[in-house]
């Protein structure tokens, strides 16, 4: 009889988790929101994840491996979808959401959420990197900056100036995410046939990954990235690229709205913001079209669920237009919807909107494939720090990821 009393059930709607990343509170808004547009049908409460992309990967992984019912929905990096998507996971999305939820989404984040050519995750929000520039750098330097410039101008001009250049060089996922935009705007891959699994083809060692080398290892040895680039994340270049030595760094779209708020709190200058301005990532060859970095995140349903149908309308409502739209304008970051970067307040609170969204539509993803944890945690081993890297460097990396995947070397 005791038993019997205890496992009555839940009373009122169903409670859907979503496993959120870290933000500025969004993805709580978003969720009380589509809690109260379901008239009632379920409730969304959200369960925060790590704050690094590697400890969320991992704690999913795990969950979702032990068959974790409270799996509803999940906030995916989408560099590790393939790795969730392989051995089924992964609910598949059903037709209607996919019609409904993608059919305005730009081109580099559709791609970021598929694996073995289908829809596996629905696209929430996206990320790209931008050259930001101090504009009384590029004037002293002499660039047009109206037109597309290289990594080679940006060196010299950064040299000739005595200034630092913005890069990541930190042993970490922003490494990861440098070389794979450097080798993708070459004309390279870092992997392809990503599908085969531990059979892909690892095609580092190319004239493309060789041209990255040259690059990052130029910047580290000359010491253009600073006296801290070794251990330089996103948030450090920031800081130097708003310092006296800042001149032009790669970064995120976060770095506008953190400089805005920086100078509310005191400690930044106006007339530093007044000097910020922006482009589309440099070239590696000028007369090719860069591939910027791709972030975001992805929505997910677990495949063990129990109100699969319940989430996938809750994803519906949290990725349509009107919310991803909301969510830039207020967190800082951007649509995967083309749609969304047409609304007043996104183009009010983000005048790089277009940029973004320009830069989104050229964006390359990492790596599509379910190793790709191995292959990432090779390249922050082999490239860093940037001043060690070297013309050898690829043919290291390829022999060590190869060796790798066949089981014959750890991590």
């Amino acid at each position: 009889m005791l038993l019997t009393g205890c496992s009555g059930g839940e009373s009122g709607p169903p409670t859907l988790t979503w496993y959120i990343n870290p933000d500025d509170g969004g993805q709580d808004v978003l969720a009380q929101q589509c809690s109260d547009a379901s008239g009632g049908k379920y409730k969304i409460q959200t369960s925060l994840l790590p704050r690094d992309a590697a400890s969320q990967r991992e704690q999913l992984a795990r969950r979702l491996a032990a068959g974790d019912t409270s799996m509803d929905i999940m906030s995916l990096d989408p560099p590790y979808v393939p790795e969730l998507a392989e051995p089924g996971f992964l609910a598949k999305p059903p037709h209607d959401v996919v019609e409904a939820t993608t059919k305005d989404t730009l081109e580099g984040p559709l791609e970021g959420a598929k694996w073995n050519g289908e829809i596996v995750a629905i696209p929430f929000w996206a990320n790209t990197q931008l050259l930001w520039y101090r504009e009384s750098v590029a004037k002293a330097a002499g660039l047009d900056m109206s037109e597309p410039v290289t990594w080679d101008q940006l060196i010299k001009a950064a040299t000739s100036q005595d200034k630092y250049l913005g890069v990541q060089g930190v042993r970490g996922e922003a490494m990861s995410v440098w070389v794979n935009g450097l080798v993708e705007s070459a004309g390279g891959q870092v992997v392809s046939d990503g599908q085969d699994g531990q059979d892909a083809k690892i095609t580092l060692d190319s004239d493309a990954g060789k041209k990255a080398a040259e690059i990052i290892g130029t910047i580290g040895k000359e010491g253009l990235g600073g006296p801290g680039l070794a251990t330089q994340d996103e948030n450090a270049s920031m800081i130097q690229f708003q310092g006296d030595k800042g001149s032009f760094m790669v970064n995120w779209p976060f770095i506008y709205s953190a400089s805005k708020a920086a100078v509310e709190e005191g400690a930044l200058d106006q007339s530093v913001v007044d000097d910020i301005r922006w482009t589309t990532w440099p070239r590696v060859d000028a007369d090719t079209p860069s591939a910027p970095p791709l972030g975001g995140i992805n929505l997910g349903v677990g495949a063990a669920s129990e109100h699969q149908d319940l989430a996938w309308d809750a994803v519906q409502c949290i990725v349509s237009p009107e919310h991803q739209a909301q969510y830039f304008a207020t967190n800082g970051n951007p649509p995967a919807s083309a749609k969304a970067f047409d609304d007043p307040a996104v183009k009010k609170a983000y005048p790089m909107a277009d940029t973004i969204r320009k830069s989104l539509d050229n964006a390359a993803p990492r790596p599509q494939t379910p190793y790709y944890n191995e292959i990432s945690t090779a390249i922050q081993q082999h490239w860093t720090p940037p001043g060690d890297v070297t013309e050898d460097t690829p043919r290291e990396t390829t022999e060590f990821i190869q060796e790798v995947l066949k089981g014959d070397a750890l991590l």
